[in-house]
């Protein structure tokens, strides 16, 4: 059997509430739903009921690719923002949220990335575009960047000429098969009841292969270009988000920008920064249980190192959770000690086993600087179609990635709150269910 049927066989299992309007908005002045690019009221129409979960686990397949793309992260000067070049294989993110573009507003669903620093959306008229497009000439406050401003040299593949006045266009590779080529532009970002004036962001005017996001992309890295930086003290550099599962139905989950409304009683972790990949959210990584059980793991396989990029990172694109092979290796043999065989590999998992010993299976707890992360099952186990399989949730990074990166990817985060408080470099995690 190959991989593409091999992921077929798979469903997560993850419940949802009901509403009367299950597909409302329910956001408030700071507050930005959240929903899956792939769920039930995701305005990219999503597969019907009994296909959608293949699709979302054939994302987990695109992870050894963002998993790569994360890990060739390096520094760059600062007018420079790490967006995706021709050696980029960048996963297209699976949670979208609502933003309006423009005077008056267009509605646009932006994919939310935590490693990408950049803003950028299909325009009217854009070649090999999706149907819905942001339109510059309906827009009173939209406005063109030209070659000689400072935002210009913050974005690769710049065409501008040597002299003389241009418009600051650039083309960019995305997603291995794909490309774009775009003009950098500025106009009012919605968000919520918030209005972010001369918001930069790429327009793009013509696309070719079929990986870049259908309407856009909204960064929220630490770069020049990011949202947070060009919010200046809006936001304060501190926003949170909580995933709802793959499956909910609602638009239920929440990105909160602001110190204002955030959680105030919750634990913390310093949040890292690493000059090898700055884009980054870092975490300083202590250990692994399975079970009761800390397993045994060499500190240079999970040690924040400045001098070579290699730690652990907090990953909103990424689908599950990577460690480093002698990381994973660690946790799988400890994970099949504790639970009865036998053992089967399924795709990417290799720790597959009867769904009746799922009761009793060990629980995975991530052990932070500060905190400790225990995973709920929804969190931790996939199931087959048939339901006569569960498997370990986790997997082992690929083996072209040079420097030791773990990647806590957003399947072990949904249903938790992750509160990115930059100004302050701490990380709050608290359960929160917003399904």
């Amino acid at each position: 059997m190959d991989f593409t049927a091999t992921l077929l066989l798979f469903a997560l299992l993850i419940s949802s509430s009901k509403a009367l309007d299950p597909c409302a908005s329910q956001a408030d002045n700071s507050d930005l739903s959240i929903i899956p690019i792939y769920g039930k009221c995701s305005p990219f129409n999503p597969p019907k009921p009994d296909s959608w979960v293949n699709t979302v686990i054939n994302m987990a397949a695109k992870d050894p690719a963002r998993v790569k793309y994360l890990s060739s992260l390096a520094a760059q000067k600062p007018t420079a923002v790490p967006i995706a070049s021709g050696q980029q294989v960048l996963n297209i993110g699976n949670y979208v949220v609502k933003v309006k573009l423009g005077t008056p507003g267009q509605l646009m669903f932006m994919v939310l990335d935590t490693s990408n620093d950049v803003a950028w959306v299909p325009c009217a008229g854009c070649i090999g575009c999706s149907a819905t497009t942001f339109s510059p000439n309906t827009s009173s406050s939209y406005g063109s960047l030209d070659c000689s401003l400072p935002q210009c040299a913050q974005v690769r593949g710049l065409s501008c000429p040597a002299t003389g006045a241009a418009a600051c266009s650039f083309n960019q590779s995305y997603g291995g098969d794909s490309s774009f080529s775009a003009t950098l532009v500025q106009d009012s970002l919605g968000l919520a009841n918030d209005i972010l004036p001369n918001f930069a962001f790429g327009c793009i005017n013509s696309i070719s292969g079929g990986s870049v996001p259908p309407q856009g992309l909204l960064g929220l890295g630490r770069g020049p270009m990011s949202l947070l930086s060009q919010s200046g003290s809006v936001y304060a550099s501190v926003f949170s988000y909580c995933l709802p599962s793959f499956k909910s139905y609602y638009f239920s989950g929440s990105l909160k920008l602001g110190p204002v409304g955030q959680p105030k009683n919750i634990r913390t972790t310093p949040l890292l920064k690493n000059p090898h990949r700055p884009s980054l959210y870092y975490v300083n990584l202590t250990g692994v249980s399975v079970g009761r059980v800390r397993v045994p793991i060499a500190p240079e396989y999970i040690a924040f190192n400045p001098n070579t990029g290699a730690g652990t990172i907090i990953d909103s694109g990424t689908v599950v959770t990577r460690f480093v092979q002698p990381v994973y290796e660690a946790i799988r043999n400890e994970f099949v000690k504790q639970v009865k065989g036998p053992f089967s590999t399924i795709g990417v998992f290799d720790t597959c086993f009867d769904a009746t010993a799922e009761s009793e299976a060990p629980l995975i707890t991530l052990h932070l600087e500060g905190l400790s992360m225990k995973l709920p099952m929804e969190n931790s186990f996939l199931h087959s179609s048939a339901g006569s399989r569960a498997c370990l949730a986790m997997a082992p990074v690929p083996n072209n990635v040079n420097t030791a990166l773990n990647v806590i990817a957003n399947l072990q985060q949904q249903n938790h709150r992750f509160l990115f408080d930059v100004a302050n470099s701490r990380l709050g995690i608290a359960r929160e269910v917003c399904n």
